[in-house]
């Protein structure tokens, strides 16, 4: 079968949990024998160690979006100018600019996006249709996530195919994209959402959500559960000799690195765990920088910045290094998560966590046994929760291997892909 993928870029600039979706379903599908065509959107996408798009350039570049909303100018052909800010080093340094990955501010953008063809950006939306209509003819259509719904009624036009759409973390984009525009795109996105033939929630908590939020019945949604590849996740030995805490996620005040902190500087303040560490990875923006430089200086008041480690690389390989020396994983995000990736690779790597009970983090310690969960999601739970997990080292190890053997049952990327190929079956595409 020949699949048609559209992602959005990341920049690869932080740890993003959708973007690894993407990479591990496109490599998982082409390994069980399907021709995948990805088309990046925006910004490059995040590799992870594989060029997953190939010769595809990207489409929809940010610069030229961005431009087409603010200035009537931008709006008219111009290839020229549009072949240089879509070029790779002008997209590189938009990656590292404050507020192009941020919702607030671009809210008016994404509602023109998903206006298609009626929106400020219908000349880059008919390029788009035309190549795919003569150039990459495929068989089915997915969509990383529904804020790309703009597309699907012009692609469906033209090339007379299934659309399916994963669901994952719209909600924190549209609910951060300014007072004025919340409500005008979830009206627009209930719109849409007859376009797609298949809405796919990456878990039961995020399509109860999108459910509730959007209308949509019962039938157009089908949960296919996150998987990674599971090659070189060793286990972990444990040892808490010393031990580490450890937390992987883009590093900003959003994802509940400062909760975390808190809570370290309170178990340290007690003085009840000898040597105990703080590991933290998962990059960052240029928005970022603020924030982090003021938790450096609350570690630092504290004399504690030397019992923090933070680590620059967060490819596969380093992420898969950065878990072995851990004793326990928690990623406090305050708002939640339409599922949690990075725990997966804790759970991979037979290392418990400790998780507030929000969103889908019950979900998924339930159906893997490999952690804690808390509430209410503050330093002071937290800390507690950390301190469980770390005298009771029996329990440590026993949810580590609880963990590790349900991911390699459950959390595959071939479990995944087999999952959306059934899907594109009940639609009697051609296998």
């Amino acid at each position: 079968m020949k699949i048609l993928y559209v992602l959005p870029g990341s920049g690869g600039a932080f740890y993003c949990g959708n973007c690894i979706r993407d990479v591990t379903v496109v490599r998982a599908l082409r390994r069980l024998g399907h021709e995948v065509v990805v088309i990046p959107m925006y910004l490059p996408p995040f590799s992870d160690g594989a060029d997953i798009a190939g010769n595809s350039r990207v489409r929809y570049g940010a610069i030229n979006v961005f431009l087409k909303q603010k200035t009537r100018f931008f709006r008219e052909p111009r290839p020229w100018i549009e072949r240089v800010l879509d070029s790779p080093l002008f997209l590189k340094i938009a990656a590292r600019t404050a507020g192009s990955v941020r919702a607030s501010g671009l809210g008016e953008l994404t509602l023109s996006m998903l206006q298609g063809e009626d929106g400020r950006q219908a000349g880059e939306l008919e390029k788009l249709v035309a190549l795919l209509r003569d150039a990459v003819k495929p068989d089915v259509v997915h969509l990383s996530n529904a804020l790309l719904l703009g597309l699907v009624r012009r692609i469906k036009e033209e090339l007379q195919v299934p659309v399916f759409c994963f669901l994952q973390d719209e909600d924190t984009w549209i609910n951060e994209s300014g007072t004025g525009y919340i409500q005008p795109v979830w009206q627009i996105l209930k719109e849409k959402f007859w376009d797609v033939d298949m809405f796919i929630p990456v878990s039961r908590y995020y399509g109860d959500l999108m459910r509730g939020q959007l209308d949509v019945p019962p039938e157009k949604m089908t949960v296919v559960p996150i998987g990674i590849e599971l090659d070189g996740y060793e286990e972990a030995p444990l040892s808490f000799n010393p031990p580490v805490i450890g937390f992987l996620n883009r590093i900003s005040e959003a994802s509940g690195i400062g909760i975390l902190a808190d809570a370290f500087i309170k178990i340290k303040e007690k003085r009840r765990i000898q040597g105990l560490r703080l590991h933290v990875s998962g990059g960052r923006t240029a928005d970022d920088k603020p924030f982090i430089k003021e938790l450096r200086k609350k570690l630092a008041a504290h004399r504690l910045l030397r019992d923090v480690a933070f680590f620059r690389a967060f490819d596969r390989i380093s992420r898969i290094g950065f878990f072995r020396p851990l004793s326990v994983f928690s990623v406090p995000a305050p708002g939640g998560t339409a599922f949690g990736v990075s725990l997966l690779e804790a759970f991979a790597s037979g290392v418990p966590v400790v998780q507030p009970n929000i969103g889908a983090y019950q979900e998924l310690v339930h159906a893997t046994g490999g952690g804690i969960l808390y509430e209410p999601n503050d330093a002071d739970t937290l800390s507690d929760a950390l301190t469980s997990m770390i005298l009771d080292q029996d329990q440590a190890h026993e949810m580590g291997r609880r963990g590790r053997s349900s991911v390699h049952r459950s959390f595959s990327a071939q479990a995944m892909a087999e999952k959306l190929i059934e899907i594109c079956g009940k639609y009697r595409v051609r296998v």
